[in-house]
């Protein structure tokens, strides 16, 4: 019996050694996805039905595109528009952009171009 709690005990441990790991590792998120037309002066609104935490967000091209900006707004209703002005090509992302402090995204609207009839877009976000 004393031997059967000693390997439990064991096994419990290592098995909370390694949760610990996984968890202080930075997790990347998918915020929203959303496709970008030919040209316009709109963004592509992303609405999220639940408030992502984040601290920064980056952007990942499914297509070719020349991505402008991203307008981010927070749950408590502040904005944070976040310029790129950069051409992206298939499957390349941008640098991590990030907030000041982990905050609660609720919308984001993407303004850019497509080099085609169109291009999707996906936004990431960083959980730490």
């Amino acid at each position: 019996m004393n031997m059967k709690s000693f390997v439990a005990g064991l096994m419990m441990a290592a098995s909370m050694l390694a949760v610990s790991n996984v968890a202080m590792a930075d997790e990347q998120i998918t915020l929203g996805r959303t496709i970008l037309l030919g040209g316009g002066d709109h963004g592509a609104k992303i609405p999220l039905l639940v408030c992502r935490k984040t601290d920064a967000i980056r952007v990942k091209a499914e297509r070719d595109l020349h991505l402008e900006k991203i307008k981010v707004t927070f749950n408590n209703g502040q904005t944070k528009t976040i310029h790129f002005y950069r051409d992206l090509k298939k499957n390349k992302y941008t640098d991590w952009r990030k907030f000041a402090y982990p905050r609660c995204v609720k919308k984001l609207e993407v303004y850019g171009n497509s080099d085609g009839s169109k291009a999707g877009v996906k936004v990431l976000g960083r959980k730490k």
